[in-house]
This record gives C-alpha cells, structure tokens and sequence, in this order.
C-alpha cells in the first residue's frame, strides 16, 4: 500500500486537475509531495521504531497514512490535496521501516526469515506497476478519488489486525537524538528535492544547485552530530560493514535504472502505441507477476547459491532486459519489442530485492534493526529520485536529437521524437544497471551468510 501510492496516483493526474484547478507546474506535486515526505522522515521513522515499541509505531504510522488518504479523497482544493499527500508521506515514513524491523523480529532466522523478506522484497518491489494498474482500473471506472480512498478500509484492517498477529518488539532505553533528528530530515528532504527539481528544471538551475548544497551541508553537519552524540538516530558503525554499504550502493544503482523506466514505457505506450491508461497499466502485469514470482524464489535459492552470485546473476538479467528494452523506436510492438525485456526484468530484479535486503540486515544488533531497515528505504527512495533526474535528462537531449531527424511515415514528429527520448533515457538506465552489476560482482562479500 505505501510503495503503491508513490504511482497510484499517476494515471489520475489528468482529473485531479480538472477536478481541483491544478497548474501544470503544480499538478507535479501531488506525485512529489508524498515522495518528499516519506523521503525526508524515513530515518526518524525507523528510530522511533527502536525507542518507543516497533508495533505501536508501525500502526500509528498506518493510522496516520490512512487519516491522510481519507482527508485527500475528500479534497476540495488543491492546497487540500497537497496536505493530505503530506500526511500519508509522514505516516508512511513511519510505517515503512518498521515493517521491514519487524520481520526480524517476528521470524526466527533462517528459512522462515528468508521466505518472509522474500514476501516483502516482491510486494514492495511490484508495487510500483501495480500502482499503475490499480489506479488506472479505479480512475476508469469509478473516480480519481478512490486510488485514495482505496487505502482506508486496507489501512484500518491493517491496524486492527496487527495485535493479533504481530508481537511487540522490545524497547530500547533512551532519548530521540533531536539534533540528528532535524539535520538528517532537512538535509533527506533537500536531497529529494534537488533531484525531483533537477528532472524538470535542469540540473544547471540555481534552486538545483541550492538544494543540492544545503544538502551537502545538512547532511555534513548531520554526520557530525552522529559522531559526538551517545544515542544516534542513525549509528554510524552500520556504515562500517564493506558488504552493507556494497549492498546498499547496489540497491540505489539498480532502483536509479529501474525507477525512470515506468515513467517513460507508461508515455510511450499511451502516445506512440496508442494505449488507453487502463490498457498501459495492464501492460506491466507480465512484469509484476515475474518479479513477484523471482522474489518468492530467491528466498530458496539463497542458501544454495549465496547472496552474492543471486545479486549478480538477477542484475545481469535485468541489464540485458534493460538493453533489449533500449531498441524500442516508432515501429515497434508491444508483443516483439516490450513483452519480452519486461518478463527478463521482472525476472532479474527479483532476486537481488531479496538477496540485498538480508545483506543489508545481516548482522545488525536488535536495538539496531529499525535504524539499518530505515536505511534500505532511504536507499530507495534516493535511487529513485536520483535515476528519474538522471534520466530525464537524457530524455530531453534524445528527444531533440530524435525530432530533428524524424523520418516521417505514419508516425508524427511528436511520436519520433518520444520514441528517440525514450530509447535514450533507457540507454541511460541501463548504464547504471550495469553499474549496479559491477559494484555487486566487485564488493559483495561470497562468504557472507545468506540470512541476518
């Protein structure tokens, strides 16, 4: 639910507009609102986690997401709108951490830990393209308003039921790091926002460049209080682990790839190929049921092969996937050109979801656990951010370079120049697949054990 509200609202942008009176440079933020809230609090949301009891945050955080989706379903304005995507941000940068601690802390360690992150890595990492799906069905057929109010039966069943199915974790003694709390959410949020802001203004523009050094020194200053601060909110000693860090670097490298690719394939379908929104959505279900069944498979082929030789053999898949994706143009179909890269991806990127998230567990100390499972969401929500930027920069440049040398036919100079940006901006994502690749086959650690 929280990884699908990042997309779900896509597909609805059109009548969120007619319906609230949104400019077209404001429409962007009912998407980036709720993308710079969950980013920025992350790291306080997986503290809290560890001080205050990871069930009781986990399900205020649920509460508080869906109070948002309720009060956002019922806009009447676009200022109210923006509001509500601010709180299910909060809430949901609560909620996210601690879901992932909490299954360290409700599953014993080995197989039943691995199946259990092999269901968490598969439903976060499907999320996004069911997002579109999902929102495409509920615009269509009902109204804009529902891919909001959708979340709130799930969200109270999910707060009723989780005392009975969930135990507590124990709380750690101690104070919030209030310092490290402000510095390390100014300094996410700056970092966010240089990115999402870099992806349509240029990243020569000075509100760019201004973000990008208030975040370098935010996030300078932040590590400087972590280091003098007895109780950080993010220890740094996590840092310390070469196969952590090589984990999370190669997370953020495949999530900057990936992330632009549903934002670009969505357009191309509607306006080259001509699919509907609804049909678009449906477009990427191959892919979801690949990676969702990849995901459930890595959890039994890691004590056979290892974290390391699952990740570089699901990235290398997801790059050749990635490379053959990169040859679409104008006259390519669905069937030749789409349906296959999309099952390799779905295929590959299952498998290191899975594979990384243990690395990136492993090892941690219980009082730990909401702190090191925040830092898997940050990595994310950063790749994310970072890749769509990236992206949409090449977009641009092939865009131009693809319209001046459109060839004509049935196919309009609109559609030429869509094709070339979007074979481009895939071109770049899979140079950082490839990257991701790399960083995994060099760094990653074969004698690590495949579990936490």
């Amino acid at each position: 639910m929280l990884v699908l509200d990042e997309t779900i609202v896509n597909t609805a942008l059109p009548h969120v507009q007619r319906a609230l009176g949104f400019s077209g440079n404001g429409l962007e933020w009912v998407v980036n609102a709720y993308a710079l809230t969950f980013g920025g609090l992350l790291l306080l949301g997986g503290r809290a986690g560890d001080l205050l009891g990871r069930r009781r945050v986990f399900v205020a955080g649920i509460l508080v997401f869906t109070a948002g989706s309720l009060l956002g379903g019922l806009a009447g304005s676009a200022g109210w709108l923006l509001a509500a995507r601010v709180l299910q941000g909060a809430g949901g940068a609560v909620a996210s951490p601690t879901a992932l601690a909490l299954i360290s802390t409700n599953f014993e360690e080995g197989p039943a830990r691995n199946r259990a992150f092999g269901f968490y890595a598969a439903v976060s990492a499907a999320g996004a393209s069911l997002g579109l799906i999902v929102g495409g069905v509920l615009t269509s057929w009902a109204s804009w308003r529902w891919v909001l109010f959708v979340n709130v039966p799930i969200g109270v069943a999910v707060a009723l039921l989780t005392p009975l199915f969930i135990r507590e974790s124990e709380r750690r003694a101690g104070r919030f790091d209030l310092a490290g709390a402000v510095t390390s959410t100014a300094g996410m949020v700056s970092l966010v926002y240089g990115f999402i802001h870099a992806s349509t203004a240029g990243w020569g523009d000075g509100l760019t460049l201004a973000a990008f050094a208030a975040a370098a020194a935010l996030l300078a200053l932040f590590v400087a209080v972590e280091l003098r601060t007895p109780q950080p909110i993010t220890p740094l000693h996590l840092f310390a682990d070469r196969n952590r860090t090589s984990a999370h670097l190669t997370r953020l490298l495949l999530l900057a790839g990936m992330f632009g690719m549903f934002f670009f394939l969505t357009q191309f379908l509607q306006d080259v190929l001509g699919f509907s929104p609804l049909q678009a959505g449906f477009a990427f279900l191959p892919m979801t049921v690949a990676l969702f069944a990849s995901a459930r498979t890595a959890s039994w082929l890691l004590p056979r092969l290892g974290a390391r030789r699952l990740t570089v053999g699901g990235a290398a898949l997801t790059a050749l996937g990635m490379a053959w994706l990169a040859q679409i143009g104008v006259g390519s179909s669905y069937l030749t050109a789409i349906l296959g890269p999309m099952l390799l991806i779905g295929i590959g990127m299952g498998f290191p979801f899975v594979s990384l998230t243990l690395v990136a567990l492993s090892g941690v100390a219980p009082r730990d656990a909401g702190a090191a499972s925040s830092l898997v969401n940050v990595v994310q929500q950063v790749g994310g951010a970072l890749g769509l930027a990236v992206l949409v920069t090449v977009f641009g440049a092939a865009s131009r370079s693809a319209a001046g040398q459109a060839l004509g036919g049935a196919a309009t100079e609109a559609q030429w120049a869509l094709a070339g940006g979007v074979s481009g901006a895939l071109s770049a994502g899979l140079v950082l697949t490839v990257c991701a690749v790399v960083v995994a086959l060099v760094a990653l650690d074969e004698e690590r054990p495949p579990h936490p």
